[in-house]
């Protein structure tokens, strides 16, 4: 009976350690990926506007703006 009695003082350990041991496995996984992807490239670099011409809302809406 013994089982009983020690199971709600180790539950939140128990918690605990699995929480971690899940973390620790997405972690392996993503270094993993990332080692397997290699360096990342930027190429789509988004073209930053212009400071000094105005935002008209023809320059938010047209749908064909380069």
């Amino acid at each position: 009976m013994g089982i009983h009695y020690d199971y709600k003082s180790t539950k939140s350990a128990k918690l605990m350690e699995k929480q971690a041991k899940r973390e620790r496995k997405l972690a392996e996984k993503k270094a993993k990926r990332l080692a397997k992807e290699g360096p990342k490239k930027d190429d789509n670099k988004d073209k930053a506007l212009d400071a000094s011409k105005p935002i008209t809302l023809d320059f938010l809406t047209n749908p064909n703006k380069e």
